[in-house]
């Protein structure tokens, strides 16, 4: 029975057009368009997401589809194979690690209805959709401990020395520091300190901002979670 998984409904040619018929294409088409909306389903849970992007990814498998289903001879389907992911070269903004993982998965699913594995290609999908959903559901790559990143920003008056004017604090307060930028604001009178830091206890932010900013002449203290860059493959 689980040979069955691996059995093409089109046969095993060379030539994928000269065997398909009208209702094995439509059975792949449809095999493509439902497997691409759970792909787009699975990817929207617990992320952040564009319309124009989801319906890409559900449309993406019937696409890769015809492409496979066109190709004659082994020679083709190569080069074929190596065309259709290249399909990621359109995206003109690079997106996250996941946007990415997403469209090589849509693609691999379209390769397998193209070449009539409907069963397998099923599988596939279930497969790594439950995966990606536990993983994302679960406490994977995610920091432990009370410790928290946080970007720290400080304006100082500029005739005060800023090189060791908070270093006891980020010895008390902070498990790491370090002055990422320095920049004159207010027309040269003030300088902008951004530190990246990570607090030893997130229950005392505010005890250390307090005295960051009797440290600063109670000028502007802004405090945050850290702009990473976009995680990218």
């Amino acid at each position: 029975m689980l040979d069955s998984v691996f059995t093409s409904i089109i046969g095993a040619t060379e030539s994928t057009v000269t065997t398909m018929t009208s209702g094995s294409f439509l059975i792949c088409s449809l095999a493509s368009l439902i497997l691409g909306l759970v792909i787009a389903f699975v990817y929207m849970y617990k992320h952040k997401y564009s319309k124009n992007f989801v319906v890409t990814i559900a449309l993406l498998p019937i696409i890769v589809q015809m492409v496979i289903a066109l190709v004659n001879g082994n020679i083709g389907a190569g080069v074929a194979v190596m065309g259709v992911f290249n399909l990621v070269r359109f995206r003109s903004i690079p997106g996250s690690a996941k946007d990415i993982g997403t469209v090589f998965f849509a693609m691999a699913v379209g390769l397998a209805t193209g070449m009539g594995y409907i069963t397998l290609a099923a599988l596939f999908t279930v497969i790594v959709g439950l995966a990606n959903i536990i993983f994302v559901s679960s406490p994977l790559g995610q920091k432990t401990g009370t410790s928290v990143d946080r970007s720290l920003k400080v304006a100082i008056p500029e005739d005060m020395d800023y090189i060791s004017l908070f270093d006891d604090l980020f010895d008390q307060y902070t498990s790491k520091s370090e002055l990422v930028n320095v920049k004159t604001t207010n027309m040269g009178s003030l300088y902008q300190l951004e530190y990246a830091i990570t607090l030893k206890d997130k229950d005392q932010e505010k005890l250390f901002l307090d005295e960051v900013r009797t440290r600063n002449g109670n000028l502007t203290v802004q405090c945050g979670r850290p702009v990473f860059a976009k995680e990218t493959l």
